[in-house]
């Protein structure tokens, strides 16, 4: 199958938020074994002394103000919709693709490390999904939704590594919950905080819930929840045995790839070389959970057109 079709399928638009979209097709089964296999891991280990932990406050209390089962019902309903959505249009990509397949690997190994940095992590339903289309871009909706388009994987030749920056990084979006506290400050800043959580106590569920959905498409997350999820992002892949160094070569590419036709992510991720000096900086700080952590015992080629 070719991942980068000839033509465009106009598929959904990526959110904003996030580095680009991709589902593969995984039909109610392979959801619920993909979950299995997760939860088979064991209960992810409990954050060391070493690592990003002590460079990242708590979560904010503006996130608060929205209740977060409504908020992962939101993104679990938008990802649905544009899963059905790809179906249609012949874009995902079956799940016994090899990039498919690379996903779900990855995964496997970086969200077994999760529920520290959130204890709802362990009650969401991951998916992991891959869609063919030329964007660069990827994202993971509140509740752990996944989502590589084929274009980033295609056009950057991103290695596995690569790959697990990527994946760390939306992953701590999510499990940072930059989304609900985007939604809750835009909540009250238009109806004001002391109503907001009146507002989502009463009769107004059905239309907040479409309202969220219609924002993950549209929230831009600020320059500090870029550097939260980078820190975050990188430990996550150093504890999954991936190279944490991979972000300074994906941060090149991405800076190579905004030479010609800007990337979608770069209207929300901002680039350039002061976000490859703090991915440097805060090398030392996961080193030694990389040296410690069990590596990959399998590795996969690039993705090819």
């Amino acid at each position: 199958m070719n991942l980068l079709p000839d033509h465009d399928p106009h598929l959904p638009s990526a959110p904003t938020h996030g580095w680009g979209r991709c589902d593969c097709h995984a039909g109610p089964m392979n959801r619920r074994l993909f979950t299995g296999l997760l939860v088979a891991g064991g209960a992810a280990p409990a954050l060391a002394q070493e690592g990003v932990a002590g460079e990242v406050g708590k979560i904010s209390r503006v996130a608060k103000l929205i209740p977060a089962e409504q908020v992962e019902a939101a993104g679990a309903a938008q990802y649905a919709q544009m899963t059905r959505e790809a179906t249609g249009k012949g874009a995902l990509v079956p799940a016994d693709h090899p990039q498919v397949r690379r996903l779900r690997y990855i995964a496997q190994r970086v969200l077994p490390h999760t529920q520290p940095w959130n204890p709802r992590a362990s009650q969401w339903r991951w998916e992991v999904n891959l869609l063919a289309s030329n964007q660069l871009n990827a994202f993971c909706m509140p509740g752990g939704k996944i989502a590589f388009y084929s274009g980033i994987l295609v056009k950057l030749q991103l290695s596995d590594d690569e790959v697990a920056a990527i994946m760390g990084h939306e992953v701590a979006h999510a499990l940072r919950e930059h989304a609900r506290e985007r939604m809750g400050k835009t909540a009250a800043t238009r109806i004001g905080a002391g109503l907001v959580s009146s507002f989502f106590g009463l009769g107004n569920l059905g239309d907040a819930a479409l309202n969220m959905g219609a924002q993950l498409l549209t929230l831009r997350f600020s320059r500090e929840d870029e550097s939260e999820a980078d820190l975050v992002g990188m430990e996550l892949a150093a504890r999954a045995g991936y190279d944490p160094a991979a972000g300074v070569s994906l941060w090149e590419k991405m800076t190579s790839a905004n030479r010609g036709a800007p990337p979608q992510f770069l209207s929300t991720h901002p680039s350039g070389p002061n976000r490859i000096k703090e991915i440097q900086a805060a090398l030392p700080k996961v080193a030694g959970l990389y040296r410690k952590a069990p590596k990959p015992d399998q590795r996969f080629p690039v993705a090819t057109a």
